[in-house]
């Protein structure tokens, strides 16, 4: 059952991410297909019908991961977007196998849209997404969560890994 807490403190901003994190995998998206136009590089990706059936089913599962993680933040009244102060540790749901549901949904909806775009620089540019994704948006939310909640985010952590 997720820990609660105090109201957090009027100057609690959260974890201080100024932007959507989607967009990172947009973003990765974009410039790997404004790459391919400008400098293109040989197929990799076969083109077969299979390829688009894997590539809309790894958008689905990871579309379905991403909103699971989603709604539960709802159904315990917690910040969705990281720009917002948490209000509690979620440890149920999708949140009992992966710290990151919404994060690693979006990872596998990406790889998806590699094999849909067949565009390898999208798949080269993933590393760099992930990266950003890391170093700007999850340590942040850790530390918010180390410091709002230090015994029920360490348990949790100990409990759960960061991506499965």
């Amino acid at each position: 059952m997720p820990t609660s807490a105090n109201p957090s403190p009027p100057t609690d901003r959260g974890p201080g991410v100024s932007f959507p994190p989607p967009l990172l995998f947009v973003g990765g998206l974009a410039i790997g297909v404004l790459l391919d136009l400008v400098l293109p590089l040989p197929a990799v990706i076969p083109d077969a019908r299979w390829v688009v059936i894997l590539g809309f089913a790894l958008v689905a599962i990871g579309m379905a991961c991403t909103f699971a993680g989603m709604i539960t933040f709802r159904r315990f009244r917690t910040a969705v977007y990281p720009n917002r102060p948490a209000t509690l540790v979620v440890d149920t749901g999708v949140y009992a196998y992966t710290r990151n549901p919404m994060y690693t949904g979006l990872t596998i909806a990406y790889l998806g849209g590699v094999l849909l775009t067949g565009v390898l620089w999208v798949l080269i540019l993933l590393p760099a997404v992930l990266t950003l994704l890391v170093t700007q948006v999850i340590r942040r939310e850790e530390r918010h969560l180390r410091e709002r909640f230090p015994e029920a985010y360490a348990a949790y952590c100990a409990r759960v890994g960061r991506w499965f």
